[in-house]
């Protein structure tokens, strides 16, 4: 028997409203199914924030520059903090003689190279986020590189700059040493993938070499896509009997909190 016509409204829009609220939001009754096709989500889960965020987004800066560091926070009773290893520090805290705490985030007002280091963020309770790199030099030229890793299949651009202008200078690029391509100012990497994972560095004539900075390269993270998910369930409760699809149709609005919808013989079956 075909299910009705009712019924099949009803359960879409609780399919609908099942994925809607599973996508806005995924701390709530959707979390299960989320974590199930979102990698991040669950690497989230274990650790609340994934990398410290950086404005300027750069691996490295000039000897003066400012710097604000932050942590994206899932939960701000967890008391995430800013940490650091240099070479005069080792798992400080942000405000214990560097830096100036604002909550969850850092700034440093005045970069020296002694900053050069590793920053991480850590909860009160010891979870602890990944780490990033940050370059600060006294040098004439730095190479502008994302500080967060790249995701595969996605463009990267990579800047040589100088600390006073023209900065758009013609610049030499090299990874791992070897040199890549001359051009103006920056260049471009269009879709990368692992192979472009490296140490990565630029020099400009007349002014010199930047440091070298490392660039990570990620996997494509997994996600769900909706109108694919919806269409392949609602193919499947067809194929299913006319009993089977009211019990479906059940579980389906019970999730979304849905009452009242009628079933195949016109009887409420929720």
């Amino acid at each position: 028997m075909s299910v009705s016509s009712i019924s099949l409204f009803s359960t879409g829009l609780c399919l609908i409203s099942l994925m809607c609220n599973t996508f806005s939001n995924p701390v709530g009754g959707g979390k299960n199914i989320l974590k199930s096709y979102n990698k991040k989500t669950i690497d989230q889960n274990v650790t609340g924030i994934d990398f410290v965020h950086v404005i300027p987004s750069s691996s490295q800066l000039f000897k003066g520059a400012s710097v604000s560091l932050s942590c994206e926070e899932d939960d701000s009773s967890a008391g995430w903090r800013l940490r650091r290893n240099t070479t005069r520090d080792n798992g400080t805290q942000c405000g214990a003689g560097w830096g100036r705490s604002a909550g969850s985030s850092c700034n440093i007002s005045f970069t020296l190279p002694w900053h050069s280091g590793v920053y991480w963020c850590e909860s009160r309770e010891g979870a602890t986020s990944n780490s990033i790199s940050i370059t600060v030099t006294g040098g004439a030229v730095i190479l502008q590189s994302p500080v967060l890793p790249v995701m595969e299949g996605h463009d990267v651009t990579l800047h040589c700059k100088t600390k006073t202008p023209p900065s758009n200078l013609p610049a030499a690029f090299y990874k791992d040493g070897s040199l890549i391509k001359e051009t103006t100012g920056h260049m471009t990497i269009h879709h990368v993938d692992k192979s472009d994972e490296g140490l990565y560095s630029c020099n400009i004539r007349g002014h010199g070499e930047s440091p070298p900075s490392w660039i990570t390269v990620t996997g494509q993270e997994t996600s769900i896509h909706l109108s694919s998910f919806i269409l392949h369930l609602s193919s499947f409760i067809l194929h299913l009997s006319s009993s089977s699809t009211c019990v479906a149709v059940c579980c389906i609005c019970q999730c979304c909190g849905v009452t009242g919808v009628t079933g195949v013989t016109g009887e409420t079956t929720c």
